[in-house]
């Protein structure tokens, strides 16, 4: 048996749940490296990661580097003794920091590799229409995701999921996961798969404001993935035709109705809900936001909001 001493890098809510798991389980936990505090809202007040005021509340030596190879950074980390290191949602490391523990360093992705390799694998699965996807552990080397895989767990993608939802079904699975991940490295049993070389690869580019923007030509049960997989965060988008006004539409929840009709794609169409025509049916905008009010169900939205005839989403 390998007495453990741990460095743990993450930096939003997700990695939360793996810390919280190995403190409670009584793992060493010999330091914890995590963003610089950010501002944030209308004030721009600093404000700690969730993985800083978790380790605060915890007496957890925390750091927060600005530059990953910075010689005062790496002699902190050096000087922690971990044997090894755990990452979850942080950054990419330089082999400097990633080579440093005599264990490794490993990482938890929610995905199953090699599929959606990158920055967004829970949004990009949903927006795929994805039915499965999972956790995995994996050595960090040199390249983005892809060391050799340490283990995997699959979780079944219902319809009704946002990515919302999802991520709270991983961030559970994922800390169980680190937890069986530490017992084989503890037992010096882990036997470490290489990625399989995939034909089409399925990657999960960091999203932005055009990759968020709903595009009403798609096939509506493709529009309805796109919605639901960016929800709650960091939200689809459109803008609201309406005579002579455009409306920016921030669009948190949806609905779709396949069945046959002859409006045109993003035609605004009578009914109590803000129903939007889509190839093959129906997209209900169920919950929506608009500029500078909170969000509301979207009859609460059409209350005030005299729609003109020819009234479209583009």
């Amino acid at each position: 048996m390998r007495d453990l001493r741990i460095v743990f890098m993450g930096t939003p809510d997700f990695a939360v749940a793996t810390l919280d798991a190995l403190i409670k389980n009584n793992i060493e936990v010999a330091g914890v490296i995590t963003a610089p505090d950010r501002p944030a809202g209308r004030g721009q007040a600093l404000r700690q990661s969730a993985v800083k005021r978790y380790a605060m509340e915890h007496g957890l030596k925390v750091l927060q580097p600005t530059n990953l190879k910075n010689e005062d950074f790496l002699k902190e980390l050096r000087d922690l003794k971990a044997n090894l290191q755990i990452v979850v949602a942080f950054r990419m490391l330089p082999r400097v920091v990633w080579d440093m523990p005599e264990y490794g360093t490993f990482n938890l992705h929610a995905s199953l590799l090699p599929d959606y390799r990158g920055a967004a694998p829970i949004n990009w699965a949903i927006i795929n229409g994805e039915t499965r996807t999972g956790v995995t552990t994996f050595f960090i080397d040199e390249k983005i995701d892809t060391g050799g895989i340490i283990m995997q767990e699959e979780c079944a993608i219902t319809r009704e999921d946002t990515a919302g939802m999802l991520h709270d079904r991983l961030m559970v699975l994922g800390a169980e996961l680190v937890l069986k991940t530490v017992d084989l490295i503890e037992r010096e049993e882990v036997k470490v798969m290489p990625q399989k070389e995939l034909e089409t690869e399925k990657s999960a580019p960091k999203l932005t404001r055009e990759n968020c923007e709903i595009n009403w030509n798609l096939p509506g049960g493709e529009i309805y993935d796109h919605i639901r997989g960016l929800s709650p965060y960091p939200t689809a988008w459109t803008t609201l035709h309406n005579g002579e006004e455009a409306i920016y539409l921030k669009v948190f929840g949806a609905s779709y109705i396949p069945e046959r009709h002859t409006s045109s794609p993003g035609q605004i169409v009578p009914h109590h809900k803000l129903r939007v025509a889509v190839d093959g049916g129906w997209i209900d905008l169920e919950e929506i936001q608009l500029p500078g009010k909170r969000k509301m169900a979207s009859r609460e939205v059409l209350n005030g909001l005299k729609l003109e005839s020819n009234a479209h989403v583009r």
